[in-house]
């Protein structure tokens, strides 16, 4: 099995909280798991500050697709009501200056894959993509028990992670690609 590195994040804001350990299992009803609600969302790509981070900003305020990064968000059905989870794939140091030269050269980088809890789903930027066919928590859990952290972007990367976790979950192939048609 390949190594494996998953962190919880320290990036707050007004919308995550982080998680203190794993998420949850999800919870069985009678002998029927629930459907938990597959979301993908997009957010700008986290870049050192200055004008970098502002030109990421841009560009996702300017709706360029292959300039925001994507998130897995499972809404879970099961009663009682919890909040939203967040799960996405990304480099491990995603606002050095020097990571980011390495991986816009095409190398391979320190990647890690994030949870976060949301207080609620986001308003924008945000699709319902389907009901996961199995018990989502757990079934994330064993993904990113396989999924190789090293990160290279456009072959390894957030993109991959969203589609390669939402096929896993719901069965649909290239979601992301299936969004960009309907969103442009």
């Amino acid at each position: 099995m390949p190594s494996q590195k998953i962190q919880q994040s320290s990036f707050v804001c007004s919308t995550m909280e982080c998680l203190p350990g794993k998420p949850p299992k999800s919870t069985v009803t009678g002998k029927r798991r629930s459907r938990d609600e597959v979301y993908v969302a997009a957010v700008p790509l986290r870049a050192t500050k200055g004008p970098t981070q502002l030109f990421m900003s841009a560009a996702y305020s300017h709706n360029l697709w292959d300039l925001q990064h994507f998130m897995v968000i499972l809404n879970s059905s099961s009663p009682p009501p919890s909040q939203p989870l967040v799960f996405d794939f990304q480099p491990q140091d995603p606002e050095n200056v020097y990571v980011a030269l390495a991986a816009l050269s095409g190398r391979n980088i320190p990647g890690v894959i994030l949870t976060r809890k949301l207080k609620k789903l986001p308003k924008s930027k945000c699709w319902f993509v389907g009901h996961s066919r199995v018990d989502a928590i757990d079934a994330t859990h064993k993904f990113n028990d396989n999924w190789q952290t090293s990160l290279r972007i456009g072959h390894h990367d957030c993109r991959h992670y969203t589609n390669g976790l939402v096929e896993y979950l719901t069965g649909e192939k290239y979601v992301l690609e299936n969004l960009r048609r309907r969103w442009e």
